[in-house]
Formats: C-alpha cells, sequence, structure tokens
C-alpha cells in the first residue's frame, strides 16, 4: 500500500520530464504525498506551474532560497521522505551523484540524504551505452542506488535503442516494490542469464548471440514482487537488475559451479544460453596462423546444467523453468526438451533470424508444462518477464 507515503521526487532536464506529470497523478491517486524538486533544465520541458498544481504543492527550485530554507532546510527536506525518486535521471545528474557534487538543489540533496534513493535514467542511446556512464551507474548500484530502466526504444532525438525513461506505471510499480514485501517475500529463486563464453585462446572465444535481456529482466520482475534473488550472469550486453545477488562467470564449468553454489532455492530459472561445447584443451597462448593451416581444435561437451539440477535428488527446486530457443518446430523441439531434461516448465521461442527475437527488445514465448503449451502474444522483454514472474509466484503460493 502506498497510501500515507511521502516521495521526494526530482525532475530532471530531459524530454522524458513530460511522463513525471503523469507519475505525479498516479501516485496522488494513491494517497502519496509527493515533494516536487526542478533542476534549471527540467524548467526547460516542464513548468513549476504544472507540476506545482499536480502535486498540491510547492515546488523547489533554488538551493539558496532564503524563504525556503527558513520553512525546510534543504537538509530536512533531503530527510522527510520515505524514497527519493529522480526521473529523468539524466547522464549529467548521474555524474553528479557517481562523483559526488552539489553544485544544485537537486544534487545537494541527493547527496545530503539518507533516504533511499530510486533512479529512472533517460538519455540518448549513445550517452547511455558510453563508457562513463556505465562506469557512473556501476558506482550508483554498488552504493546501493536503485534502478528502473531504462528501456529500449525509439527516441526523441530519432535514434533508436536503451535510453527511454520508463513509462509512469512500469516507475510506479517499481516505487511499490520498495515498499509492498510482495507475494514471493520468503522464496530464494536462482536466475541464470547470458551467454557463455568458452576460451580458444588469451584472445578468441565461442559465443553465442544471447544479450541477457530476458534473464536480467526476470530476475528484476521476481525482484520486484519480494523475491531473494540470486542472478547467475554470463558475459551479457545488458547491465544487471539492482536488488539481487549478483554472480559473474565467463564459462559453463564456471556458471555449473555458481548454480551448485546458490543450491538450495525455491525456484531456479535457467535463461541463460550455456555453449552446449567447449575447446578441449585451450591453449594458453594465442593462436598463430601457420604454413600448417587452420588449426585442429578438440571440442568436449559442457555441462548440461538444467538436466542436472532438474534430475537432482536432494536439493531440486521446486520449479525447475528451462528455456528453449528454437529455429524451427518450436513447439514439438521444445517439448522434446522438456521430457529430456526433466524440468517442470519449457518457455521456448522462435529465434529465427527474421523474428529479431535474439539480441531484439521483444520476446514471443510459449509456456509448456503438464497441463500443454500457452502461447503468449509477442512483447516487450520486461513484460515477459513481469508475466513469468506472476506466473512463477502463483505456482509456488499453491504448492
Amino acid at each position: 500500500m502506498l497510501t500515507g507515503k511521502h516521495i521526494l521526487l526530482i525532475i530532471g532536464g530531459g524530454i522524458a520530464a513530460f511522463k513525471t506529470l503523469d507519475l505525479i497523478r498516479r501516485l496522488r491517486e494513491r494517497g502519496v504525498t509527493v515533494t516536487p524538486v526542478l533542476t534549471k533544465a527540467a524548467e526547460e520541458f516542464v513548468t513549476p506551474l504544472s507540476v506545482s498544481a499536480l502535486a498540491g504543492t510547492k515546488v523547489y527550485r533554488d538551493l539558496f532560497d532564503l524563504t525556503d530554507e527558513a520553512e525546510m532546510g534543504h537538509i530536512q527536506l533531503s530527510r522527510v521522505a520515505d524514497l527519493v525518486v529522480v526521473a529523468p535521471a539524466t547522464a549529467d545528474l548521474m555524474a553528479k551523484m557517481a562523483q559526488g557534487h552539489a553544485n544544485d538543489l537537486a544534487s545537494t540533496l541527493l547527496l545530503a540524504t539518507d533516504t533511499p534513493v530510486l533512479i529512472a535514467p533517460a538519455m540518448n542511446v549513445r550517452m547511455w551505452e558510453h563508457a562513463a556512464t556505465q562506469r557512473n551507474a556501476e558506482v550508483l548500484r554498488k552504493d546501493g542506488i536503485r534502478f528502473v530502466g531504462p528501456e529500449s526504444g525509439d527516441m526523441a532525438c530519432g535514434e533508436f535503442g536503451p535510453g527511454r525513461m520508463s513509462e509512469p506505471m512500469d516507475i510506479l510499480g517499481a516505487i511499490s516494490g520498495f515498499f509492498d514485501d510482495g507475494p514471493l517475500k520468503g522464496r530464494r529463486i536462482l536466475v541464470t542469464s547470458g551467454p557463455t563464453h568458452e576460451p580458444i585462446d588469451p584472445v578468441r572465444y565461442i559465443a553465442n548471440r544471447s544479450s541477457g535481456a530476458q534473464g536480467s529482466a526476470i530476475a528484476s520482475a521476481l525482484s520486484a514482487l519480494g523475491a531473494e534473488v540470486v542472478f547467475v550472469t554470463g558475459p551479457a550486453d545488458v547491465p544487471p537488475p539492482d536488488g539481487v545477488e549478483i554472480i559473474k562467470v565467463e564459462t559453463a564449468l564456471q556458471m555449473l559451479e555458481a548454480v551448485h553454489a546458490a543450491l538450495p532455492v525455491d525456484a531456479g530459472v535457467f535463461a541463460a544460453a550455456v555453449a552446449d561445447w567447449r575447446v578441449a584443451s585451450a591453449s594458453d597462448r594465442k593462436l598463430k596462423k601457420t604454413k600448417d593451416g587452420v588449426p585442429d581444435l578438440r571440442f568436449a561437451e559442457n555441462p548440461d546444467i538444467l538436466r542436472e539440477v532438474s534430475q537432482m535428488a536432494q536439493t531440486r527446486p521446486s520449479l525447475v523453468v528451462g528455456f528453449a530457443a528454437e529455429t524451427d518446430d518450436v513447439v514439438a523441439n521444445a517439448t522434446a526438451k522438456r521430457n529430456r531434461k526433466g524440468c517442470d516448465w519449457i518457455v521456448a521461442n522462435d529465434v529465427s533470424p527474421a523474428t529479431g527475437i535474439m539480441g531484439g527488445p521483444e520476446n514471443a514465448v510459449i509456456v509448456i508444462d503438464d497441463a500443454g503449451s500457452e502461447t503468449w502474444p509477442r512483447m516487450s522483454k520486461d513484460q515477459v518477464a513481469e508475466k513469468l514472474a506472476n506466473r512463477i509466484s502463483e505456482h509456488l503460493a499453491g504448492l
């Protein structure tokens, strides 16, 4: 329940600032007190009057406003709320937070607060992907800052990719998740994600096209429902979610070891695209071209993590969910895989190049269990994750 909660909402300067008007409205509908803070750049996109009218209170804008200091000093303002929300969190604001700058009201409040902080990043895709922004994001996560988004999609600048601010309802969900223990409270769930990299030599490896986006979204959705999530991830393209235990691995053998270490758990979701084979004897030196031609690479089969966990006698999770990425005969191949591995559910999808699913922002899945197959419409990977997390929650509640 959000009734009676107090949110300090810092609005950054980006085109996504207009979405915060809807966010304020929805928070107020649920009985939340919203204290808004506008940066100078934010005033280029939304007016203090519109924000104040929706929030039903004054808007704070200037660090050196003596009237405001007499009524509520900036130190007190930073600490009276139950949660600080930054939306949109621009690249500039994230940099200030990561480096501890305090040269305006927003950055000073963020440095002075002892209240939990949730940010909704929003910026151009190139700015989000820039090494400096990713370093700042990593610092903020380590500092305990919670993230919602960013999402992938069309940008106001005409580009496409990650960097869009999450929609108001998604931010509202993250806020609710912060205050609500959720139906999965007390449950420990393992999620594997991303590809594995199997070394050939120190500079080359065998991999696949998995971005890790779906696994990361599933871990985030389960965490939002209150689960304690252990997230074992290969070298994925997307950042790991906040609020979960993160274990980074490179190879299938390392992933298997991490999975064993995480057990026992109530449920296991094996979304990682684990390489089926590895080079039996990887070279410790870079392989060179020689007059003898192509090197002779001998392969060994990697452990089948899904099958091994599914067939455990003592520490098998109550629910084991596998994934099947297929290019043809999706239902038949996925059903056969489920029977062969011994898992409870298989989440199957068609990853043929024409679908754009492998590495893309959307997914179209078929969930196969004892009752048969259930086809879900094509939707964003975040929506797939939320739907699957709710299905897992309902299943565990019935055990």
